[in-house]
């Protein structure tokens, strides 16, 4: 590779690269002494587990080597290893059958998949809805996403192999009668966070959208609810402007554009969403890096190699191909849907440093043409070069020549190129895709990753350790790393930009440009700031649908996901807030509350943490009680309150909050606090003063005013709420709660 572009040896790389190999991707013996010496080890590791001969490893090491080609992190991880796990990254997961033994069963195998290294997607659509009946029990079914925290809680407990925790993309239809709590399932703060969520919006849904039409909810054939397409799409739309999620994935289209929708149909994505996949289908994924074939960086003349280009690909994709057979697989039925289409997503990254290097603006419309040339050199070289492997061995399994002339992929490729396929046929059943590479483009150089924009030119990194500690390394994209290196101090030119300064327009550009010539699909993130309004957000997904995109994820920063990369600084030169880590002993108190009409005391346990000049910072708040009625409540208030102290900065404001809180069925006087308007503004009450002993809050500041409540002995306020009928007056009588107004009793 040119010397000049990246650096042409591993000791130049920046130090955050050696780290994340050290720490993801380097084998070592269970005593952690290192097996692979160097990266360079790590790449003939993978290339004499991959090859079928002394030549085949020496193109393999030859692809690797500057990472020009880069597999993905489960076959840098696992490969030529001592541990059973998967060389694949991620599968889609069988339909889940909707009854008790089909979603356990659904359960064990995502379990299984995890343990092994796989992520998972799953889509939940199947599952009856909040409500509906379950005959043989005589009850009603507690709806898809009460299951979806089952998955959640898995998810958090298995660890995948090396240090990577595991992912899942949980996908429902736009059409399924739960569909809007899974469109603010995200709101709350500790709620499916091991969950990617995508809803899928289909042809007649975008249609009503368009037309201001209604839209049906329906499940087994029955109608429960008529609403209206475009009210729909605007709670779909402000949700994730508030918290980033869900996103949304054109199932319609992307059933259409499949090169084997004559025989399978697709339900949901991987985590990410680049591989639409059909049940039990697999994501066998690697990345062709653009920024190590750019000659004469920076200069008039300055070009993409396309002839190691295509060699590359061709490498690649015989390399892809020898981990269908050589993986792990945890199921039977993934290695069945594996060997039976030889499924490949070889993409690109590095595509933002790679227009650098050419001078060229990411996000402009000339950087458009130019990623659109690229991708469309990546296909056609990956296609000859399966039909090249078809030849010296065997087309995959369901290879019909007739149908794969049907599709849109052929009509995209050239005469030769079609030519190769009819003498041959084809190795893999799809080939390209563009994935997010992540860590994988920070041992390469901090490159940037898949497709997206330089994120900043220089930031800090939060490193996740396998610890669940966190350590920050300053890094430098790997074009203003260049760029220094070669103009020194000079102001580098206005084609530097990076995530906070393009439109959601050039993200979408992009978007579409890249997915024009990707037989699968796409992942890409239309990063925004926190400042856009949503005026300026809303089009977003729209404009997505118009480009011929296959789906769409946004990210605004936001209070509720935080983020993992953040710039060295705000534009005012602020630094961004820190959120902070869990010492393994925390101090803290516990304070007793007692509340009128419950049998029950509640215990508040208060920690903080202590900085080196010793000020003491509210940290995190657990609530004890016998009472079950206030499980949930209790369980979401104080992980939001949690989350939110940790994010440190001035927190007095959630004491204040909670106190201004009244419940006009449940106020009462309290001993020594006179009248109270709910429990939770007497918990309020309970932390501000703990703040005030801490120091956080001044004795002195003004209380917010409190609503009045009656004079001592007046009538007490009506009973609790009906959650039927929703009138006051629930009563409790011969052991259960009933609402006099409607019969509804909580003990059925």
């Amino acid at each position: 590779m040119d010397a000049a572009t990246l650096p042409d040896t591993d000791e130049l790389l920046p130090p955050v690269a050696h780290t994340i190999w050290d720490m993801k991707y380097r084998f070592k013996e269970r005593d952690g002494t290192p097996v692979d010496r160097t990266m360079d080890d790590t790449r003939m590791r993978v290339a004499r587990a991959l090859a079928a001969n002394d030549t085949e490893v020496k193109m393999f090491t030859d692809a690797m080597r500057g990472w020009k080609f880069l597999p993905a992190g489960r076959i840098l991880a696992g490969a030529d290893t001592d541990r059973q796990v998967t060389l694949i990254n991620c599968f889609v997961l069988g339909r889940i059958d909707d009854s008790l033994s089909g979603i356990l069963d659904g359960l064990k195998d995502a379990a299984t998949t995890m343990q092994a290294g796989g992520g998972i997607g799953h889509d939940f659509s199947t599952l009856r809805p909040k409500g509906a009946p379950v005959h043989r029990v005589g009850a009603d079914a507690s709806g898809p996403l009460s299951f979806m925290n089952m998955w959640d809680s898995m998810c958090r407990t298995i660890m995948s192999a090396g240090s990577r925790r595991g992912a899942m993309m949980g996908t429902m239809r736009v059409d399924h009668p739960d569909i809007e709590d899974f469109i603010n399932a995200k709101r709350e703060a500790d709620r499916l966070r091991m969950f990617n969520l995508s809803v899928l919006a289909t042809n007649a849904f975008m249609k009503a959208v368009e037309n201001d039409g209604s839209h049906e909810l329906v499940f087994d054939g029955r109608v429960y609810r008529t609403v209206s397409a475009r009210a729909l799409w605007d709670r779909i739309m402000k949700a994730t402007y508030d918290c980033a999620e869900p996103g949304v994935i054109f199932i319609d289209r992307i059933n259409a554009a499949n090169n084997l929708r004559h025989c399978e149909t697709i339900y949901a994505t991987n985590p990410c969403g680049e591989q639409p996949l059909p049940p039990w289908g697999s994501c066998l994924l690697g990345s062709i890096n653009l920024a190590a074939f750019v000659k004469a960086p920076f200069e008039d003349g300055a070009h993409i190699n396309e002839g190691e280009l295509a060699w590359t690909v061709g490498t690649a994709v015989r390399m892809l191909d020898r981990v269908v057979d050589a993986s792990f697989y945890p199921l039977e039925q993934q290695r069945e849907e594996a060997l039976s289409k030889r499924r490949l997503g070889l993409g690109i990254t590095g595509l933002a440093d790679a227009l650098a290097f050419m001078g060229i603006r990411y996000g402009s419309k000339l950087a458009a043409e130019r990623t659109r040339d690229l991708v469309s050199t990546l296909q056609t070289a990956a296609y000859r070069a399966s039909a090249v492997l078809a030849g010296e061995t065997e087309p995959y399994p369901l290879w019909d020549l007739e149908r794969f002339l049907e599709t849109g992929t052929a009509q995209q490729l050239d005469g030769k190129t079609l030519d190769f396929i009819r003498s041959n046929g084809l190795r893999n059943s799809h080939l390209t895709s563009i994935a997010p590479t992540g860590t994988i483009s920070l041992i390469a150089g901090n490159i940037s990753g898949g497709i997206e924009p330089v994120f900043a030119h220089s930031y800090t990194r939060r490193v996740l350790q396998p610890d669940d500690s966190h350590t920050e390394e300053q890094v430098m994209s790997a074009s203003m790393a260049l760029w220094r290196r070669l103009k020194g101090d000079e102001p580098p030119p206005d084609f530097f930009v990076d995530a906070g300064t393009i439109t959601p327009e050039d993200h979408v550009r992009m978007q579409a440009a890249a997915q024009a010539h990707i037989d699968s699909a796409v992942s890409k993130t239309v990063n925004l700031p926190k400042d856009i309004s949503f005026d300026d957000f809303k089009d977003v997904y729209r404009l997505a649908w118009e480009s011929g995109c296959k789906g769409c994820t946004t990210y605004r920063p936001n209070d509720i996901t935080g983020a993992i990369l953040v710039a060295d600084g705000d534009e005012n030169g602020e630094p961004a807030p820190e959120i902070m880590d869990r010492p393994l002993v925390l101090p803290g108190q516990t304070r007793k509350v007692s509340w009128p009409g419950s049998d029950h005391a509640f215990y508040l346990v208060l920690n903080h943490s202590e900085d080196a000049d010793g000020t003491k910072r509210p940290f995190e708040i657990f609530i004890n009680t016998k009472d079950a009625r206030h499980h949930a409540w209790i369980t979401a208030v104080t992980r939001m309150i949690s989350a939110v102290w940790r994010r440190q900065g001035d927190v007095g404001f959630v004491a204040e909050e909670l106190m201004a809180i009244a419940d006009p069925n449940d106020g009462q006087w309290v001993r020594g606090r006179g009248w109270v308007s709910s429990l939770i503004a007497l918990i309020g009450m309970e932390i501000r003063d703990w703040m005030v002993e801490l120091g956080h809050i001044d004795p002195d500041e003004p209380l917010p005013p409190v609503k009045a409540g009656p004079a001592p002995g007046a009538e007490r306020p009506a009973g609790p709420v009906c959650p039927k009928c929703h009138q006051p007056g629930m009563i409790h009588q011969e052991g259960c709660d009933v609402c006099p107004s409607c019969g509804h009793s909580k003990c059925g």
